[in-house]
């Protein structure tokens, strides 16, 4: 018996039934590319889990002079002019969230808070409440405020009432990545490459973040 079937039983086929029920919305801000790159990879993990996806970008607030003077950031925009943002309709729809957003000064971006901050009507209804949710970071150093950023953004999550689902250290790939155990973090070089290999562990974060999910929804039958 393998380690996560130790910890959580081998899956019957009634819960690999829910798990393909589940519906999951991964929500991105990403101004170069890691952030979607690395929503791409939570895409293709859920989808791997029989979800059903919606992945949606949160809209760019920053003025076009600051993009247009950087190369990457505008060739990123560029690129994914097509993902559609994410709208107040997708949490509502959703059982469960994976956030990817950079750390900004050990905090999220201004343009995810100024999203969060619509969410006030789904939260004074309780439209939030008992969904799970999970998230992960990017920083241009080891210690840029990747957790904090993690952290902060689950503060959030615990006014609305959501089941936060942190990978934890519920499998070994955590420590493989880096061994953060509140969500999936990287590092960013100048040039954009990422120093650690998160692949694998984005993928089991969002396989982990269905399972919660599937397993709230069971009760909830």
């Amino acid at each position: 018996m393998g380690f996560l079937e130790k910890l959580f039983g081998k899956p019957t086929q009634k819960e690999n039934e829910t798990m393909s029920n589940v519906k999951v919305a991964i929500i991105y801000y990403s101004s170069t590319g890691t952030n979607y790159k690395m929503a791409k990879w939570a895409e293709e993990g859920a989808k791997a889990q029989g979800a059903e996806v919606k992945l949606v970008k949160i809209p760019e607030l920053a003025p076009q002079a600051a993009i247009d003077s950087n190369p990457a950031w505008k060739a990123h925009v560029e690129e994914t002019k097509d993902v559609p943002e994410v709208t107040l309709d997708d949490l509502e729809w959703a059982d469960a969230f994976i956030f990817s957003v950079p750390t900004r000064f050990g905090n999220i971006p201004g343009q995810v808070k100024q999203f969060l901050d619509t969410t006030g009507g789904l939260w004074f209804n309780g439209k939030l409440v008992n969904k799970v949710a999970s998230a992960m970071s990017s920083a241009q150093n080891a210690h840029g405020g990747q957790e904090a950023t993690i952290l902060a953004l689950y503060t959030t999550m615990h006014h609305w009432g959501t089941i936060v689902a942190s990978p934890g250290y519920s499998d070994p790939v955590t420590f493989t990545s880096g061994g953060n155990p509140y969500g999936t973090s990287v590092t960013v070089d100048q040039d954009g490459n990422m120093k650690e290999d998160v692949e694998e562990a984005v993928k089991y974060q969002a396989k982990r973040t269905i399972d919660i999910a599937s397993r709230i929804k069971r009760g909830n039958e």
